[in-house]
């Protein structure tokens, strides 16, 4: 399966008029908060007299600017358009919540194709919306739109079998746009195969559990046939937890049953949820 990018942001609160604080949630770092918030590590641990900065703990308080207010005329000035070069581990979700634009504004301001994939390194022209403008909506980008229509035989196949097993169709679409880009020739460094990214022993345990017909992962039908049933037996194992039905999918079954969703698992999650939402009819 794909690996996404950077996690979630932790929750940010208001402190005084100059200051601005996070609440650590579990599985945050101080690095990934961070990176996340604009800050160096040293100015982090600086600001908080951090003694070890491997030790921080659930619900502690971190300070993260310390600025002054901005000139109301400062605020009110004409928006320009900001650059942001993607780093190591960063993904759309992450970047527009810096940022404070959304997925959508970012992906049509530099035609991305496939919003699930950055590069390091690649150039990002960051659009900053005026002021009380709302933020763009979740329309298939245009960029996306011809590879989606291109591949409408796969998404169909992906709409049936997910009815089949009751798996919401939207939620279906995301996932497997997030894996292979609906493309059933795609394999993995890690040998995962197909539309879904199963990999073999995966495959066959679904055939063996749950299906009991064998899974033909380089047959579209199949790939997501199996796909499918591995996702509702995630979602019924979790009670509808579409956080950990995706954990497991990611990561393990294992894995989530003992230590619910790893840190690495995040920015996977947040991802298929944005993209989720421009399948949604």
């Amino acid at each position: 399966m794909l690996v996404a990018a950077l996690a979630v942001a932790a929750v940010a609160v208001p402190a005084a008029a100059s200051d601005r604080v996070v609440v650590v949630r579990p599985g945050d770092t101080l690095s990934q908060i961070a990176l996340e918030q604009g800050v160096s590590l040293d100015q982090l641990v600086a600001w908080n007299a951090i003694v070890d900065p491997d030790r921080i703990f659930v619900g502690q308080r971190l300070r993260v600017a310390n600025e002054p207010d901005q000139p109301a005329a400062q605020a009110a000035s004409a928006p320009t358009a900001r650059v942001h070069v993607v780093r190591s581990g960063e993904n759309l979700t992450f970047i527009a919540r810096r940022y404070g634009t959304s997925i959508a504004a970012i992906v049509a301001a530099n035609r991305i194709a496939d919003p699930s994939y950055l590069r390091v390194g690649q150039i990002l022209t960051i659009p900053t919306p005026a002021a009380g403008t709302a933020s763009a909506g979740r329309a298939l980008p245009t960029s996306m739109r011809a590879a989606v229509d291109a591949r409408s035989d796969v998404r169909a196949i992906i709409v049936e079998e997910a009815a089949a097993e009751g798996v919401p169709v939207a939620f279906a679409l995301a996932i497997a746009w997030q894996e292979s880009g609906w493309q059933p020739a795609v394999i993995s460094s890690a040998g995962a195969v197909g539309v879904m990214q199963l990999t073999p022993d995966t495959a066959d345990w679904v055939s063996a559990t749950m299906l009991g017909s064998r899974v033909d992962l380089l047959d579209a039908r199949s790939n997501v046939r199996a796909g499918m049933r591995l996702l509702r037996h995630y979602l019924d194992r979790y009670g509808g937890d579409r956080t950990l039905a995706l954990a497991a999918y990611f990561q393990g079954q294992t894995g989530a049953d003992r230590h619910g969703v790893y840190p690495v698992t995040r920015p996977y999650i947040e991802t298929v949820l944005a993209l989720e939402a421009y399948f949604v009819r």
